[in-house]
């Protein structure tokens, strides 16, 4: 195939990926403390008009990438009081983060619709910016897909090699042995719900501040649902999450040049595309998981804890 084709292709997937890596992991990071989210599109809106206002105000893009992670986790923590004080049903109140979320976002964010602000751009590594290839496809981009890079690995090494990640799996596996043990499951699942939804705040981020650096309405576009899907897909497991992300950016970013070469299939069907692949893939998940007859889920997912546990 010609690299002059290939590359650009590569390249896009992987930007297009980013946003929804990082909210998949976010979500991930949530679940494996025994939280279900469904709020993540959202709280990716409400991350991403955050960062953006902040850039707009501050001309700052790192202080913007950091507004967009804490307020997603703020928005998160509305979730964590109904599912872990109130306890309330947690499929229900991610319903009604999201419509509050996207709600909120329009709302607030009309007045800037068309308004651009500083961000992350292109950013050319040392030598391994020059592989053929490789090169411009992975090395070229900027900081904050090279943060995604750094960040799957260390996410692995945090939930299989440090005592919090332990913890944070006990929570979601076996509140009641981790509460024997002496540990707070609800204070662990606190820190679940507000660490995942940093990391989602980040992939909001990530759209407004680098993907577009402008304000639209629907900027997440539905990434938010796909990155719920793809936790499924990964299986919990970060490097899955990758591959998944990157195939929604690949389709995504094949769908766009479809478009601008004038094809003759009708544009609906193109934007349908990566979430009819999206589905697709989880379906082949989902018969896999069945022949092996297990499940890959935190054995206390959704599952609230009662004050009497």
């Amino acid at each position: 195939m010609n690299p002059d084709l290939i590359v650009p292709l590569l390249a896009a997937a992987v930007q297009s990926g980013t946003p929804v890596l990082f909210a998949t992991l976010g979500e991930m990071f949530t679940e494996k403390a025994g939280v279900l989210n469904l709020g993540v599109e959202g709280m990716m809106l409400c991350g991403a008009l955050a960062a953006f206002v902040t850039s707009l105000y501050t001309g700052s893009p790192v202080l913007a990438l950091a507004a967009g992670g804490l307020a997603a986790a703020l928005v998160g923590a509305l979730h964590g009081m109904v599912c872990l004080v109130f306890l309330g049903n947690q499929v229900v109140s991610g319903l009604a983060l999201t419509i509050l979320g996207t709600g909120l976002a329009d709302a607030l964010g009309t007045p800037l619709v068309g308004r651009t602000a500083p961000g992350f751009g292109p950013l050319r590594l040392p030598v391994l910016g020059d592989l053929p290839v490789l090169g411009p496809a992975f090395f070229q981009q900027d900081a904050l897909v090279y943060l995604s890079y750094l960040l799957v690995p260390a996410f692995w090494f945090f939930f299989a090699r440090t005592r919090p990640g332990l913890r944070l799996t006990a929570a979601g596996e076996y509140p009641a042995a981790a509460a024997a043990a002496g540990l707070d499951p609800i204070a662990l699942r606190w820190a679940g719900v507000l660490g995942g939804g940093f990391l989602v705040g980040l992939g909001g981020a990530y759209l407004s501040l680098a993907y577009t650096h402008l304000w639209t309405s629907n900027l997440t576009a539905g990434r938010g649902w796909i990155a719920v899907a793809l936790v499924i897909f990964a299986a919990w497991r970060p490097g899955r999450a990758v591959a998944g992300a990157w195939l929604f950016g690949g389709i995504m970013a094949f769908q766009l040049r479809l478009q601008a070469a004038g094809t003759t299939l009708p544009s609906s069907l193109l934007l349908m595309l990566p979430y009819a692949t999206t589905v697709l893939v989880l379906v082949v998940a989902a018969l896999r998981r069945g022949a092996s007859r297990g499940s890959d889920a935190p054995e206390a997912l959704s599952v609230n804890i009662e004050p009497e546990d």
